[in-house]
């Protein structure tokens, strides 16, 4: 488990930290991992999660119910609701170490995506990724937060300050808040999903159009000019 302390997010209408180098790690809704875990438990959360991936993998995470995810993993449903309480719940446990992950490389992985490159350079990347993780992941992102649900996540908090964090540091006169919630709406996993289902743009056409929209949006750096 991990123990380190992971400071509290700030909010989008408090200051901001000066530094997009570090931004804080929301706390993720994460798996129940405490110390004083029963082995029991620990074992029934494991096989929760190892079947709800499986058929939320096999069927869409939207045609799975919780019933199934309990027959499945061998526990009763008391045990199931107990322990994730809603189906959204449960999508979120099974995304949580990718997400957990991906937060790491944005704060301390090498660049683009982690600190050292420009910030729009950076942004560009940080679109990147989030398209590739779409695109493995976007109908158990909209099971986990779905429509308004999406903006109170952690993640996206997390996602919306890194965003304002290199949009100031890239055009300090600009509306950083205004302009990152904007750039994250063309991230979100349902738009993805119109775009590649119903649209059918395949994934790099979105990718080049994700590094367009933030060159024309986000001034270079000096270096870069």
């Amino acid at each position: 488990m991990d123990t380190r302390t992971r400071a509290p997010l700030a909010h989008p209408d408090e200051s901001l930290p000066l530094s997009a180098e570090q931004p804080a790690l929301a706390e993720l809704p994460l798996l129940d991992t405490s110390v004083g875990e029963r082995a029991d438990a620990a074992r029934n959360r494991a096989r929760i999660l190892c079947a709800a991936e499986r058929l939320f993998s096999e069927h869409g995470a939207g045609c799975v119910s919780m019933d199934e995810v309990a027959e499945a993993a061998g526990v009763g449903k008391g045990t199931l609701f107990r322990r994730f309480g809603s189906r959204a719940a449960l999508a979120r446990a099974v995304l949580s170490e990718r997400e957990r992950a991906f937060q790491e490389d944005i704060i301390r992985g090498a660049p683009p995506l982690g600190p050292g490159a420009p910030p729009r350079e950076r942004l560009i990347a940080f679109g990147h990724a989030v398209l590739e993780l779409l695109d493995g992941h976007a109908e158990l992102l909209v099971a986990a937060e779905g429509g308004a649900a999406r903006f109170a996540s952690p993640p996206y908090a997390v996602y919306r300050l890194h965003m304002t964090l290199l949009l100031r540091e890239a055009d300090p006169g600009c509306d950083a808040e205004f302009l990152a919630e904007t750039l994250l709406a063309c991230l979100g996993a349902d738009f993805f999903l119109y775009l590649r289902e119903v649209r059918e743009m395949p994934l790099q056409r979105l990718k080049d159009g994700w590094e367009d929209l933030v060159r024309r949006t986000v001034p270079p750096a000096p270096a870069e000019s």
